[in-house]
């Protein structure tokens, strides 16, 4: 769930806390870049695009998590979901040193391809490797991961940790703790075994 599901929460609630320094920078960047202050009005634009950029990465990783699984199984998929993981926190991280607010925009549609991915893929691996007493506790895991997920995110967000104005590049690019943590043990997992007899009609492989 760490790599699934949980990061689906974590972004969720993670952007709240650094709302008026990204505004902030907005301001900044603008000034630097055409000699005058942007208006309220426009700052608001940026700082809602920002906001719900994330729902259009989530639509499109959702739209393509079913094909994914399929073609090349679900852990592997869920491997995969880790590279848009790592490009967004890269992009946000990198956003303030490189002077650019366009890079959390990019930041937040990559994680939300990540998200829809992940939170799909997360589902059918979970369900399909559970053994039978288990199916329905190892299902919750989902719920449980957006949970934590969000409350994570949440205080990292804390002033006493990440929530200050020096620091919330690092509190944006948190997300790719994760999906390294994902990356380095999901190879050790077995494949699905439905994926493995109805797509690969691999029965030795399923049983």
């Amino acid at each position: 769930g760490i790599g699934g599901a949980f990061q689906y929460g974590l972004q969720v609630s993670i952007i709240n806390s650094p709302a008026e320094y990204i505004k902030s920078f907005i301001r900044e960047t603008w000034l630097k870049r055409y000699s005058s202050l942007p208006s309220e009005e426009m700052i608001t634009l940026m700082w809602s695009f920002i906001v719900s950029v994330y729902s259009i990465g989530g639509l499109l990783g959702s739209s393509s998590a079913g094909y994914l699984a399929v073609r090349f199984g679900r852990k592997k998929a869920m491997l995969f979901a880790n590279v848009p993981a790592l490009l967004s926190a890269a992009l946000m991280g990198l956003s303030r040193l490189c002077g650019s607010f366009e890079m959390i925009i990019a930041g937040r549609l990559t994680s939300g391809v990540c998200g829809g991915l992940a939170l799909n893929i997360h589902l059918m691996y979970a369900g399909e490797c559970a053994p039978r007493k288990l199916r329905g506790l190892i299902a919750i895991t989902a719920s449980t991961s957006i949970a934590v997920g969000k409350l994570v995110g949440f205080a990292l967000g804390l002033r006493e940790v990440l929530g200050v104005e020096a620091l919330w590049p690092v509190l944006m690019a948190a997300n790719a703790l994760p999906a390294l943590v994902q990356l380095l043990t999901l190879p050790f997992f077995p494949d699905s075994p439905r994926y493995l007899l109805i797509d690969k009609k691999d029965k030795e492989g399923c049983i």
